[in-house]
């Protein structure tokens, strides 16, 4: 009678990068550099490696490559769930760039940008090379990015003074291209419908659109409370009606979708024609503002140009942690639509 096998010891060995550089006729190394995205490796090289990987099933060990180099080659990204139909472009471009390098992405989405905590606890545990956040951070949180050598770079916010890079649109610039617009077209009186009170781009686009406002003398701006998503614009916009208070000649709004719901509101269930009684604008050029039941007018962000960005900038300050900060600010686009009357410079 035969002795029993020990456990596992049936079991078919991995393929490793050495089985793979043998039949080959290659180096290790040069096996290694195949599968690393942007490595130098010619392409007889790769055809043979490419031919013995087949061969015999050969996959690279993604985990094995991370103790090797003492990198879990993954990225967090921290978002905030009332980031509504823009973020999910931002997502996907990022994670395509990410890919494209070889590297991982790991997502924690918040509830609120003030509730970010439970989310760093996670992240410091995944052990993961860099962080993209489009959230509010407090001084210290940022601080404890510094302490443990992780990178850190805000998407589409300033870290104000506090030591961090950053990649944004020009806020400001775009709400004030929308407010000198409007009010070339004549407009005399405004509504704002506001962002959730913790969101810090949110606020930069209200003060922003107040300044410019201000400036040119309007005295009196009826603030709507919203929450970047369509049913807290479609609230506020029932409740600002339902107060037998005067149409404002334009409302500017401080996201598409707050601006969409605002719309449909207007419209559907108060027969307010737009643009003829009243001028909607939005910020962000999310897809459904360029459709014909909106057409809205609105301030494009560049998306593609600034997820690249942001994922030039993370690697680098991973493959070189003693780079220095650095922020690049993008300008937004205008686009045109027919919500609103609106009369640009030359």
């Amino acid at each position: 009678m035969s002795e029993p096998k020990p456990p596992g010891s049936d079991r078919k060995r991995s393929v490793t990068s050495y089985d793979v550089a043998r039949l080959a006729g290659v180096s290790q190394s040069a096996v290694s550099r195949c599968y690393k995205p942007g490595a130098s490796v010619s392409q007889k090289t790769r055809a043979k490696v490419e031919r013995a990987a087949k061969a015999l099933g050969y996959q690279p060990n993604a985990l094995a490559r991370s103790l090797i180099t003492s990198r879990s080659n993954s990225v967090a990204v921290i978002i905030s769930n009332l980031t509504n139909l823009y973020y999910p472009e931002v997502l996907a471009q990022l994670s395509q760039n990410f890919s494209q390098r070889g590297i991982r992405v790991l997502l924690f989405a918040l509830e609120s940008e003030s509730e970010v905590d439970s989310a760093l606890s996670q992240i410091w545990q995944y052990q993961v090379d860099g962080v993209v956040c489009a959230a509010k951070l407090t001084k210290d949180q940022i601080t404890e990015f510094s302490d443990r050598a992780i990178p850190l770079l805000f998407y589409n916010r300033q870290a104000g003074s506090h030591a961090a890079s950053a990649v944004c649109c020009d806020q400001a610039d775009g709400s004030h291209v929308l407010c000198e617009g409007l009010l070339r077209a004549g407009h005399t009186s405004f509504a704002l419908l506001k962002g959730p009170a913790d969101s810090v781009v949110g606020t930069e686009r209200e003060d922003s659109a107040r300044a410019a406002l201000e400036r040119a003398g309007i005295e009196t701006i009826t603030e709507l409370k919203g929450d970047f998503s369509y049913e807290g614009a479609r609230d506020a916009i029932r409740r600002f009606m339902e107060s037998d208070a005067s149409l404002p000649d334009a409302i500017i709004c401080v996201n598409d979708v707050s601006a969409i719901g605002a719309m449909d509101t207007l419209r559907n269930e108060f027969g307010v024609a737009i643009p003829e009684q009243v001028s909607v604008v939005g910020f962000d050029g999310v897809g459904p503002s360029g459709w014909s039941s909106f057409d809205l007018t609105t301030i494009r962000q560049p998306v593609r140009r600034m997820t690249r960005a942001a994922v030039d900038m993370i690697l680098e300050r991973v493959e070189t942690p003693e780079l220095a900060n650095e922020k690049r600010v993008f300008s937004g686009i205008f686009m045109r639509g027919n919500s609103a009357r609106i009369d640009m410079a030359d």
